[in-house]
């Protein structure tokens, strides 16, 4: 069974989420044979590159709170985190834009260290003091390196602004063309949504289901057709 979760490295929600999801995923029966894929989200498509600003500003500008009330939602974040085992610095983030980020987990899924690296840049985002959006492209190489890509390939597509840019994209036509309207979103087989960062048990409840109502392989020919199996091929006789 197939787990798509569809994401950004900006979201709060997003790094709750996947701690949820991964607890119920913990406890499934069949968990070894779940695949989870990364899928591409961005929450602010349209900031440029060098658009980088306090949280807190970000967030009293975006939805018009006060700066206690964003304050507010960043403490309630943080015991979220906090109840997850997660850290989370409620003072001092920053926000930027998360394309780079995107284009280099499209990367690590082709050496299958999209986990890695994902879990990497949430705590760099989300617990470390050090920004994630404006040191350079060095520190998000050293990010990667840590989740274990080849730093050369990873300034490569770093150089390269087009590398990974359409399949980026292509998630994020593919979300609204499912209908998610922000993140994360979580795609079971492609037959069940689960939207938001919701509890454990949800996301225990949604694997369960998906996961019983896989449709059975049905067999188009009965016949007696020569074949290879565990003994060896059939030899022909005549």
């Amino acid at each position: 069974m197939r787990v798509e979760i569809w994401s950004d490295i900006a979201c709060p929600w997003c790094y709750v989420g996947k701690a949820r999801f991964e607890k119920a995923l913990a406890a499934f029966p069949h968990r070894d044979q779940v695949e989870v894929v990364h899928r591409s989200f961005e929450l602010d498509p349209g900031r440029a590159k060098d658009d980088v600003q306090p949280v807190i500003t970000m967030l009293s500008r975006k939805y018009g709170l006060s700066e206690e009330q964003a304050r507010a939602g960043e403490d309630n974040l943080g015991a979220q985190a906090a109840a997850e085992g997660l850290p989370y610095r409620t003072r001092g983030r920053d926000h930027g834009n998360t394309f780079d980020l995107h284009r280099l987990l499209h990367l690590a899924k082709e050496h299958g260290r999209q986990d890695e690296l994902i879990q990497v840049l949430y705590r760099a985002n989300f617990a470390e003091e050090r920004s994630l959006f404006t040191e350079g492209d060095e520190r998000l190489v050293a990010l990667a390196v840590e989740a274990g890509l080849d730093a050369d390939a990873v300034r490569a597509v770093l150089a390269d602004p087009a590398a990974y840019a359409d399949a980026v994209r292509a998630d994020e036509r593919e979300a609204a063309e499912l209908g998610a309207g922000g993140v994360p979103f979580f795609v079971l087989d492609r037959r069940y949504g689960v939207s938001g960062a919701q509890p454990a048990e949800v996301f225990a409840q949604a694997l369960t289901q998906a996961w019983g109502e896989r449709s059975p392989l049905t067999l188009l020919d009965q016949g007696d057709a020569d074949a290879c199996g565990p003994d060896g091929c059939a030899v022909p006789q005549h």
